[in-house]
């Protein structure tokens, strides 16, 4: 598999000969005020532009929208997908959202999906804790399995949870992609994977290699490329848990 981190938690994931592109996130640098009620006020969002052209990022067989916050699929991916791509949903609600958006071609995961010879695996998470879980929705993960790839395991916006635990425990992957940043607002606890959460599931994965993408473009995600390299140079983890920059391909 090649797997691309384009910027946030947009991939480009080439597996089987199939071409995913995961949570479209498309805007020019700056184009949307910050995320509210967070640090960084000063900061607009995207931080940071896109690595690559977006006509080449869309050239994909398939789309999948983990959960519909607007880091995850805005209005420039609603603009320039074409309207006939296939889209997965994490729900029927959400797809019904997308449909809505002119998509002609979409579907909800259900708890195993076929695509191309590709057995997708709906997975649950969990964006937060307390009150902010509640507020932050419903979000999801996949599993991709094909007897000619490694099991991979596309976590989504979550934390370290038992959801976590249970996916990795029933598809034991080889390869797990996780949200880092430690996304934070004013308050509660992070919504995304903070440092301990990414260490927690790399020793509960059996040896995976885990893979860190949503970092550095939202203005609420705390959590630097720096700080989390540093933290895993000095568990001597570097070869296990990799934190690619944008444009970089990891090819497993």
């Amino acid at each position: 598999m090649n797997i691309k981190q384009i910027r946030n938690a947009t991939i480009s994931l080439n597996y089987a000969g199939t071409t995913f592109l995961i949570d479209p996130f498309l805007a020019e640098k700056g184009t949307y005020p910050p995320v509210q009620n967070t640090l960084n006020q000063d900061k607009r969002i995207p931080t940071v532009e896109l690595p690559i052209a977006v006509e080449e990022i869309i050239q994909a067989d398939a789309v999948i929208v983990t959960h519909l916050h607007p880091d995850h699929f805005d209005s420039v991916a609603k603009e320039v997908l074409p309207k006939h791509i296939k889209v997965f949903a994490q729900s029927e609600e959400d797809a019904e959202v997308i449909r809505r958006e002119g998509f002609e071609n979409v579907d909800a995961l259900s708890a195993t999906t076929h695509f191309q010879g590709i057995c997708l695996y709906k997975t649950n998470g969990q964006h937060g804790t307390g009150k902010m879980k509640e507020l932050m929705g419903a979000v999801s993960g996949v599993v991709f399995q094909h007897p000619d790839e490694k099991t991979l395991y596309v976590a989504g916006d979550t934390i370290w949870c038992e959801d976590v635990k249970n996916a990795i425990d029933t598809h034991q992957p080889n390869v797990i992609i996780v949200n880092g940043g430690a996304a934070q607002f004013l308050q509660g606890d992070p919504i995304t994977m903070t440092k301990e959460d990414i260490n927690r599931t790399y020793t509960e994965s059996d040896d995976a290699t885990v893979i860190v993408s949503h970092m550095e473009a939202v203005n609420h995600c705390l959590l630097t490329r720096k700080e989390l390299r540093d933290f895993i140079s000095e568990k001597d983890l570097s070869t296990s848990i990799l934190v690619p920059d944008d444009g970089e391909m990891v090819s497993l």
